[in-house]
């Protein structure tokens, strides 16, 4: 009588959550729209069985993450008697519902997790908790952030744009995309991960697709590309229905904003003897803003023969949603005859700009399958479209400034919502062959300095710049580029958008002021050092003598730092520009060892300011970085030349002169294969010249003369670790429950810089992220394990390093994080009749790695019984006012707490079950 009761009473408790939640969701996804300064607009979109109306869902509860919800009406389909939807019945026993709503938070937080769930998925999902999916919830989310209107611009999640139920076959390959249009112009990347039962809990069970084998042939091979969004599954094995749960992660600035996670299903059939149709036309393509983008998409039927089945041809994507003269797809409507063809249009504006690419997903379906849906193909087509290069850039020299303009109106200058944001204006030394990009817009990274940004000024209605910055002997190029951007409520730029950059101008300024020839350090001495500094005369064609008459005079300026204050060092008169030859000077008496900058300043018929001054040139400075059996030679130095070539000088031991050993084209050397605790000495000479004619070349300087001994400061490799334990080693047994291993390799063997280890570091942490602390050290080189034993916790992360006989100590090993194996297993009955047998309900076998738990076991009317957070649960039969409890059946829910490597965490189930208690 007893077992009877217990059995009806069993089967009574297990079928509660069917019997109150009828099932129908299979996809869906929550977007939100940003309308006010705390105040979004939500709007659930789900697809369920349209066949399950006892589960139909006239409304859906959202959870908007500041702990308040609202239960929302359906808002599409025909409206009922209360003015609700009934939603909107698709094709395939699929039926779309939309609910929206709005809220408004009542203060600022980084972000939001908006959620829905709804009871339950439907039955028959392979890859969900099978063969129940059913009992299993149907849970969305979507991570918003609140942007500052002011600062950061508004913000909304993308919309997702392609339907999330497709179809497939057996050895047939699948293609899917969400097809994510996002209207802020933030860029957006793709992630697999796991479907959710409720806020912040994956399903349980959960296999993804390509893990599920079956009699087909296919490789069951599954890839999301992140860029695209292209979900490929080549080929399923098995048929059935499946779900993929695709997140859409949208960054603003390079920071990750806000997650859309889509949870799609996708029906695999059986033995089709069908293929997909076929999609021709289309690429990739960049353009620029006011070109007319125009191709042609077909489909065909490979297999269909013979001519039963029948192709829709269709295309969703960005462009079809703009404001801005949106684009066209002309291709027939419903299921035609193959092949079928369409045109695609789209005359793009400069509203259209964007670092983005644009997709259109063409999708072309047959109707193979009796209820009018077949198997179907996707074609993601990718369009950039780039703002036009400005036009008619100039260059005129002008009294030691640049004046360079470019064509005004600008093609795209008058954008609608003020998106043109203004120019830049970039400036490199000499001419650069640069081929413009139309994919890969922009010059950042690409040789040229940016002088300006959002620059808009108008002369004599044309684009001007003035270029106050250059130095004489010099020739600058420019380039300039259109930005775009999005603005905030306070003109602020986002999503800056940089345009095709302009044809390359060249100038010079005129040469009417000295040029620096050599800054070359003769002597090398720390008080009693010289350095030569020669220049040349200005050109007299463009001092023009007649405007600027002698007496002229050189002053020659120092300082001992690019920042420093000038002073003047030596000054030179003539009476005529013909006599005005003195353009050399020794600077005697300093230190040598030090940097110096030098200028020349030029004044002519007995001016107190002067008429210009040169640019300035430097010393070169070396230095010198001694390491095992090598010197590393660096080098620095400041010239309005160009430098092109360095010489290195190495003095001779036996011989006292100085003997080149090899040159570079970089301010490097690495002299290797010398003599640890030998002194070597050096000295760097340059080669360079101006890109101006008329002026001799090559022009080469010395450094001054360093001297540097090699020693081994290289540190072993470090070692490579491994780590076993009983948790991730079956060959170990219950006596080595405390014990990690660690092994590595023998790091004098495997290093070509570890022929002198000597021994071996161990360092550990016990949680992830935690602080590493010695925990062991052998001065054995031989010595390659180590034992960490008589634990509580195996967890914990580890690392070695290696050291030598100076002691160079390696870099860190890889480090390894190993975890605990916890075990936690609970019994169902259990006899607490005082005989010294089974008294107490506790974990069974045993239990290892539990931190505490969360017991309570309640009688068959839902009281309370007992409680207790002791990992022994040491339940002894009695109630919790300490009398014995009746026999029969009681039932428990147990949260499991592990000790983990990331701390104590909380095992994704809950434990649910019954206790029989016997007293005889």
């Amino acid at each position: 009588m007893k077992k009877s009761y217990f059995i009806l009473l069993l089967v009574s408790y297990l079928a509660i959550p069917t019997l109150l939640h009828a099932t129908h969701n299979r996809a869906g996804e929550i977007l939100i729209r940003q309308t006010g300064a705390l105040t979004i607009e939500a709007t659930v979109v789900t697809y369920t069985k349209t066949s399950s109306t006892s589960a139909d869902r006239d409304s859906v509860t959202i959870e908007w993450g500041d702990g308040k919800k609202t239960t929302v009406p359906r808002s599409n389909g025909p409206k009922n008697k209360n003015n609700v939807g009934n939603g909107e019945e698709l094709q395939n026993d699929i039926k779309k519902n939309i609910y929206k709503a709005e809220h408004t938070y009542a203060g600022f937080r980084p972000f939001f997790v908006i959620t829905m769930t709804d009871p339950n998925r439907n039955a028959g999902i392979l890859n969900v908790n099978p063969p129940y999916s059913d009992n299993v919830q149907f849970s969305l989310a979507t991570t918003f952030t609140f942007l500052s209107a002011q600062f950061q611009g508004v913000n909304s999640t993308p919309i997702l744009l392609q339907p999330p139920i497709d179809f497939g076959c057996v050895g047939q390959v699948f293609i899917h995309n969400p097809n994510a249009y996002d209207i802020d112009g933030d860029s957006l990347y793709y992630q697999l991960t796991e479907p959710r039962a409720a806020p912040g809990v994956k399903v349980p069970n959960y296999t993804y697709p390509n893990k599920i084998t079956g009699s087909g042939t296919g490789s069951n091979f599954l890839t999301l590309n992140e860029k695209t969004g292209d979900l490929v599954w080549d080929s399923p094995q098995r048929a059935g229905e499946y779900n993929v749960t695709i997140m859409v992660i949208e960054f603003r600035q390079g920071i990750a904003i806000d997650t859309t996670i889509r949870d799609m299903q996708i029906d695999i059939k059986n033995d089709c003897k069908n293929e997909p149709p076929v999609i021709n036309g289309g690429k990739d393509i960049c353009v620029v803003a006011g070109q007319l983008v125009e191709f042609k998409i077909s489909a065909t039927d490979a297999n269909n023969t013979p001519k039963l089945q029948k192709v829709a041809l269709t295309a969703l994507g960005g462009p079809f949603q703009t404001p801005y003269s949106p684009a066209t797809f002309n291709a027939p409507k419903n299921y035609q005859n193959d092949p079928v063809s369409g045109t695609f249009r789209w005359q793009t504006t400069c509203e259209h700009i964007s670092n983005q690419y644009y997709s259109v997903v063409f999708k072309a379906v047959d109707n193979f399958i009796a209820d009018t849906t077949g198997l179907a193909t996707l074609r993601t087509v990718r369009i950039k479209v780039v703002a036009p290069a400005p036009e008619d850039v100039q260059v005129q020299s002008n009294k030691g400034e640049l004046r360079v303009t470019w064509e005004n109106p600008y093609d795209c200058d008058d954008a609608a919502d003020k998106y043109f944001y203004g120019f830049s204006v970039w400036r490199r030394a000499n001419s650069l062959n640069l081929t413009q990009d139309t994919c890969s817009p922009g010059l950042k990274g690409k040789g040229y300095t940016r002088l300006v940004f959002k620059w808009k000024q108008i002369v004599n209605n044309r684009y001007e710049y003035i270029d106050k910055t250059a130095e004489r002997g010099i020739t600058y190029c420019y380039r300039i580029q259109a930005e775009f951007a999005k603005l905030t409520s306070s003109n602020n730029p986002y999503n800056l958008v940089e345009g095709l950059h302009s044809k390359e101008v060249c100038v010079q300024l005129n040469r009417d002021v000295p040029l620096p020839l050599e800054v070359d350090v003769t002597k090398t001495d720390a008080a009693n050092g010289t350095i030569a500094i020669r220049w040349n005369r200005p050109n007299p064609r463009d001092l023009d003598t007649l405007l600027n008459p002698p007496p002229y005079r050189y002053e020659l300026l120092s300082a001992s730092s690019a920042t420093g204050t000038y002073s003047p060092l030596y000054s030179a008169s003539a009476n005529s520009f013909a006599s005005a030859k003195d353009t050399f000077y020794n600077h005697l008496g300093i230190n040598t060892l030090q940097q110096y900058f030098y200028k020349i300043a030029f004044y002519v018929n007995n001016q107190t300011t002067a008429l210009g001054t040169s640019p300035s040139a430097s010393s070169i400075l070396l230095s010198i970085k001694p390491t095992d059996k090598t010197n590393v030679l660096q080098w620095s130095e400041k010239t309005p030349w160009t430098n092109t070539l360095y010489a290195i000088f190495r003095k001779n031991p036996l011989t006292g002169i100085f003997d080149s050993i090899g040159t570079s084209v970089q301010n490097t050397y690495r002299d290797e294969g010398l003599k640890n605790g030998t002194n070597y000495c050096y000295f760097i000479k340059s080669y360079g010249a101006y890109s101006v004619k008329g002026i001799r070349q090559p022009l080469s300087s010395r450094s001054q003369e360093l001297c540097a001994t090699p020693v081994d400061n290289v540190p072993p490799c470090p070692p490579v670790l491994a780590i076993k334990n009983i948790c991730n080693d079956t060959k170990l047994s219950v006596l080595d429950t405390s014990v990690n291993y660690l092994r590595w390799n023998n790091v004098r063997k495997t290093c070509a810089t570890g022929k002198d280890v000597t021994g071996y570091q161990v360092f550990f942490t016990k949680v992830k992220d935690g602080k590493f602390e010695e925990i062991g050290k052998n001065s054995r080189y031989q010595d390659t394990t180590y034992a960490h034993d008589k634990l509580s916790s195996l967890a914990g992360c580890y690392y070695v390093t290696a050291f030598d006989s100076l002691n160079n100590i390696s870099a860190a090993s890889n480090t390894i994080c190993v975890d605990n194996c916890p075990i936690f297993e609970l019994p169902n009955t259990f006899t607490p009749n005082g005989d010294g047998q089974n008294d107490v309900f506790k974990p069974f076998p045993s239990i290892r790695f539990i931190a505490k738990v969360d017991f309570v076991v309640y009688n068959r009317w839902g009281g309370l019984v007992y409680q207790t957070h002791d990992a022994n649960l040491n339940w002894n039969g009695k109630n919790l006012g300490g009398d014995d409890v009746a026999e029969g059946v009681y039932f428990y829910e147990c949260k499991v707490y592990e000790q983990r490597v990331g701390g104590t965490v909380l095992r994704d189930d809950v434990l649910k079950g019954f206790i029989q208690v016997f007293r005889n």
